[in-house]
């Protein structure tokens, strides 16, 4: 029994000596299929994998494979493929290799794994002009080379080598392209790479995507365990039109960094390995660049929150009858497109009905303009308490300054039983729209943008990026009212000061019934760039009566 035990000891050992024989290939066969020339049926593919290969010399008889599997052996010799010009794919990874393509290229050579094997250095592969996938993950390669000719190579790994810079790499239709785990600090060399699509930098040493930008294909970034500190850094990547996973995960960014990539990047639909939800994206936007509906909405509830804090009373503008709410008149259009002057001009003809309702604003006055008159000029200070102590009916920002409809000052003018003539721009209207008063709103707007551009510089108040802003906002006004019909009561064009003031004194007339809706010229302008003016009743009293104090005064 001994002996038997020795003997069969011996023949195991025979079997497993590393060198590949007949029978161990012929189990290992399969895909029978016809021969590249076709003159023959042959098997296709040999799979050798974890075997404890070392010497697969035999092969060299086997000319006709298209896939040879040799994974996870001791395989440090690969010159057999060099008698297999049919060869399609080879993966030799996990083995002992310390050279690579170290034999003739087979022609058509398509895929090849050389991964998890001690290549300490990339060879020139221009013999290989079929080569679409090489994969070298896990050896010891410092520098990327040798890759000028292989015209049809579209994925290309390096994971887990020792490159410290991306080069080499120059024309190639490169789409897929995996360096992780390297020793990479910055991301150059890829400029030419104009058909990538998925790029995997992870775990390198990384600090600024500079690099990236002009990639118009690329799909796919992972930057996880990097140095990126900066979120200014997604500047570069944020033009990136099909851009829509994005992995930064395990960098020092910084906190609450999740919306702020979500709204810079708004075309992506995952992010640190998470689904990017809609609703995300619209608190990503409502946060950092709220549309004004969004901006008014917050702003009346912190107008609303505050208020009701304070002492409650009945205000002097509360009226009796949900029927007949406080007549305002709100005069709205872009800046000094003439509705300041045009409110004073109104309440000093119809003095028995209107008074002005100066807003506050934290911005300087300008010259010929004065306090408590045409605005209340107030500091940022005083403007925040007065927010926090809800003495605002609405704010809104405009140029980056404060401005505000005060609730004492339209009480002061309900308490004199008169309607309060108010000048805001469309910011303004917004939040306004979402109190309980009903206001007619007359949009004011100059047709002749170049007439309106000159009118400004010729004042000499603004710079010409704010006269830009508000050139561009004519537009802007016009679109407001075609889009949503009704949102203003009437509409006026400004090119013509005086006729403009015409129109509106008629309007006045109509709304408080001194005269009929007939004796208007409703079409005020009459080429294509104007507007058809439209005429509502005043909410207060019923078009044949004529608003008076006393009448007025009556409702309280």
């Amino acid at each position: 029994a001994s002996a038997q035990c020795i003997c069969l000891s011996c023949v195991l050992q025979e079997h497993f000596d590393g060198v590949l024989d007949e029978d161990t290939v012929a189990e290992a066969l399969y895909k029978l299929g016809r021969s590249a020339p076709g003159t023959k049926f042959v098997y296709l593919n040999l799979s050798l994998s974890g075997r404890n290969l070392s010497d697969i010399s035999i092969l060299s008889r086997y000319i006709h494979l298209e896939k040879l599997e040799l994974s996870y052996n001791k395989i440090n010799d690969l010159s057999c493929v060099s008698h297999m010009p049919y060869l399609l794919e080879l993966n030799a990874s996990n083995n002992k290799l310390t050279t690579y393509f170290d034999f003739s290229p087979p022609k058509n050579l398509k895929e090849v794994d050389f991964s998890y094997n001690q290549i300490p250095e990339m060879r020139d592969l221009s013999a290989y002009q079929s080569l679409i996938k090489l994969t070298l993950d896990h050896n010891n390669i410092e520098e990327i080379k040798g890759l000028e000719k292989c015209h049809s190579l579209t994925y290309l790994s390096l994971a887990h080598n020792k490159i410290t810079t991306i080069s080499g790499l120059k024309n190639l239709p490169v789409k897929i392209l995996c360096l992780c785990s390297n020793q990479i600090e910055k991301i150059t060399g890829l400029e030419d790479l104009k058909v990538l699509q998925n790029l995997d930098l992870s775990s390198n040493k990384i600090s600024s995507l500079e690099g990236l930008e002009e990639h118009e294909l690329l799909e796919v970034i992972n930057l996880e365990n990097n140095q990126i500190s900066e979120l200014g850094e997604l500047e570069y990547i944020e033009d990136l039109p099909l851009l829509r996973v994005l992995n930064l995960l395990r960098n020092p960014e910084q906190t609450e960094y999740w919306l702020l990539v979500i709204f810079m990047l708004l075309r992506l639909t995952e992010l640190d390995h998470r689904k990017i939800k809609v609703e995300e994206k619209v608190a990503a936007v409502n946060k950092y660049d709220p549309p004004p509906e969004v901006v008014a909405a917050k702003d009346h509830m912190t107008h609303v929150m505050y208020s009701m804090i304070q002492p409650q009373r009945i205000f002097d503008s509360t009226l009796p009858s949900l029927d007949a709410p406080y007549p305002m008149l709100i005069l709205v259009g872009p800046v000094a497109c003439g509705k300041r002057e045009l409110c004073h001009r109104i309440c000093r003809q119809f003095n028995n009905f209107f008074r002005y309702s100066p807003c506050h604003t934290t911005r300087a006055s300008y010259f010929g303009e004065d306090n408590r008159l045409d605005y209340y000029f107030i500091s940022q200070e005083v403007f925040d308490n007065m927010l926090n102590m809800g003495k605002f009916i609405a704010t809104y920002k405009y140029s980056g300054h404060y401005y505000g409809l005060g609730r004492d000052t339209v009480e002061s003018i309900a308490r004199e039983g008169l309607a309060s003539c108010v000048h805001l721009e469309i910011e303004g209207v917004q939040s306004l729209k979402n109190t309980y008063f009903e206001p007619r709103y007359i949009l004011l707007v100059p047709m002749n943008k170049e007439k309106y551009e000159g009118h400004l510089r010729r004042k000499g108040l603004f710079s010409r990026p704010e006269i830009e802003t508000a050139v561009s906002r004519v537009d802007m006004y016009i679109k407001i009212n075609q889009d949503f019909p009704g949102y203003f009561d009437a509409v006026i064009n400004t090119d013509d000061y005086d006729e403009a003031y015409t129109q509106l004194s008629l309007l006045i007339k109509e709304y408080l019934g001194m005269i009929q809706t007939s004796d208007l010229d409703s079409s005020w302008v009459l080429d294509d760039k104007a507007f058809t003016g439209t005429v509502h009743d005043f909410p207060t009293v019923p078009a044949s009566q004529e608003l008076t104090p006393t009448l007025l005064g009556e409702c309280y």
